[in-house]
């Protein structure tokens, strides 16, 4: 069996007259998801920071790449695995942090979901710290698939060290510190809503099952959850320096990833702080806007990265992105809003559909083009094209 080969049961299917019922393509995919969520959910989803311009530019940064084909290669089993952080990967594909995927399915329990598609497909989640189910339930629904925690560091050292304690305990392979969310970023659709689901009390089952958190509690948040959400305020977002990854090193021994690295002198100043991989990332223009698109500034990312794993997200659509994103320098290829749509239109069984079609379309690519491995995806296989 092949990725590619989830074309062909779509195809015998329709001998029988069942025709997919979830959509193949991502226009479809996002239109029909949105149309599902509640308007809270789909504007904090959907919505990205300003006028969303770096949103868009993430995605059409993908279209200035063209991949060229070579043939009588002919290569008729692709090999897509990975080598990350000492684990062999089949993919190159992970689910990247999304902190309201809890809210996305329609039973309200969307990091459960994501966390069983990952054990059937084989691709990683990395779990947000904001979640709807407290980590200790999600991580058992993994199997054998590898899982990853991010954190948003907060203001109390004893409680980031509690969490990632917690999350060595509960089963989790790596640690994701993201640094671009310290303070939320300008998101007007958010905004014309006066929606921000935290404040809500949504996605702080972490947070709230947390000892070293309730201990900073006058009455647990069972008993005074307006309380319990505005001290989760006083400390969300803890403004990292250099002079904080000492810091962060020393909190675990377990692979240590910073997220949100764009520019060659962060990764080598990340490199030499003894991190064991970056993650090229703009937050998929939900937190800055007028920025450069995250493909744009991926090349010279893993040109500094020097071997160092570089993990990338930020516009990822298609199949075709995966295999761009691969050749200019990602070792592995996250995606955020299309598990989302999933999750909302199918749950487990959506995020499913939506993880293979991925692959699928990535494992054909490459076949069709004439690249057998991920080896052979470097920069001199693609063109600009404008």
């Amino acid at each position: 069996m092949s990725y590619a080969d989830y074309q062909y049961e779509i195809y015998l299917d329709g001998l029988r007259g069942v025709v997919p019922g979830l959509p193949m393509t991502y226009a479809d995919l996002e239109a029909q998801a949105q149309a599902a969520m509640s308007p809270s959910v789909r504007s904090y989803v959907a919505g990205g920071a300003g006028d969303e311009y770096t949103q868009r530019a993430n995605v059409t940064a993908f279209e200035g790449w063209g991949l060229v084909p070579r043939m009588m290669v002919s290569p008729t089993r692709r090999d897509l695995s990975v080598d990350l952080f000492g684990m062999r990967l089949a993919t190159p594909l992970f689910m990247a942090p999304v902190g309201v995927i809890g809210l996305c399915a329609q039973d309200g329990h969307g990091d459960l979901a994501a966390a069983r598609a990952a054990a059937r497909t084989g691709v990683p989640m990395v779990a947000s710290t904001l979640t709807v189910d407290p980590m200790e339930e999600v991580v058992p629904e993994f199997g054998d698939t590898p899982g990853f925690f991010q954190l948003y560091t907060p203001t109390d050292r004893e409680v980031a060290e509690s969490l990632v304690h917690r999350a060595e305990a509960a089963g989790f392979r790596g640690i994701v510190v993201t640094l671009d969310t310290w303070i939320p970023g300008w998101r007007p659709r958010d905004l014309t809503a006066a929606n921000f689901p935290q404040l809500r009390g949504h996605c702080l089952a972490n947070y709230f099952s947390d000892p070293v958190f309730r201990s900073r509690l006058a009455k647990p948040p069972e008993e005074d959850p307006a309380a319990a959400v505005m001290h989760w305020v006083r400390l969300f977002g803890n403004p990292l320096t250099w002079n904080d990854l000492p810091w962060l090193r020393s909190m675990t021994d377990l692979p240590l990833i910073l997220k949100g690295i764009c520019h060659p002198d962060d990764v080598r100043r990340a490199k030499d702080g003894g991190v064991d991989g970056v993650y090229c990332s703009n937050h998929g223009g939900r937190q800055a806007n007028g920025g450069l698109p995250a493909l744009d500034a991926l090349p010279a990312v893993a040109e500094a990265a020097d071997g160092l794993p570089v993990l990338f997200d930020s516009g990822v659509r298609s199949g075709a992105d995966v295999v761009k994103a691969i050749a200019l320098g990602a070792t592995a290829v996250g995606i955020g809003r299309p598990y989302a749509y999933g999750a909302a239109l199918g749950g487990t069984d959506g995020i499913v559909h939506v993880l293979r079609a991925l692959l699928a379309e990535t494992d054909l690519l490459m076949a069709v083009d004439g690249y057998p491995t991920l080896a052979d995806l470097t920069p001199e296989a693609l063109r600009r094209v404008r």
